[in-house]
């Protein structure tokens, strides 16, 4: 079988030593305080004090996550950073949502962005190479293949739109 770090030129041991971290997160009781810096030390830097991340949360990698300010990301959130992941300013995402920028069955690798004042919902799935644009949202068990517009509700599986214009 081979592991990871083959398939996707990532540090094994980071991701060792993030899995550990991760572990300690989601098993132990933390304060908000102590939650920010073990996420900082998972992230490799600093999570800014407006941002407010739910646990559990999952990360296969983790120094591939880049998060904006006021962002809110509800419990149980999966990010599978192999490919860069990016979230900007003001952004929710609900619970039960998986960020992959991998399928694992080929090398294959893309990165997810999630664009200023975006709503992601529960239970959504964003695959590889997916942008979802500034103000768009993204209803609750959606399945999103492609990219998203600016100021676009989305929903279904496969997401397809169903209102456009301003959302907020």
């Amino acid at each position: 079988m081979t592991c990871q770090s083959e398939l996707f030129n990532v540090d094994e041991r980071l991701v060792e030593q993030n899995q550990r971290l991760l572990q300690h997160l989601n098993t132990s009781r933390v304060c908000s305080q102590e939650s920010n810096q073990l996420l900082s030390e998972i992230l490799g830097y600093q999570l800014d004090s407006t941002d407010e991340i739910r646990l559990p949360f999952h990360t296969d990698y983790g120094r591939n996550i880049k998060f904006g300010k006021n962002i809110f990301i509800n419990c149980d959130v999966t990010m599978v950073d192999i490919g860069k992941i990016i979230i900007e300013d003001n952004v929710i995402i609900g619970p039960n949502t998986t960020l992959l920028t991998t399928n694992y069955q080929t090398k294959n690798k893309a990165s997810i962005t999630i664009k200023q004042k975006a709503n992601v919902g529960a239970n959504v799935t964003i695959m590889p190479g997916v942008t979802v644009g500034k103000g768009a949202v993204v209803l609750a068990g959606s399945v999103v293949t492609k990219n998203v517009l600016a100021n676009t509700v989305v929903m279904g599986n496969p997401a397809q739109e169903v209102k456009k214009g301003e959302v907020f």
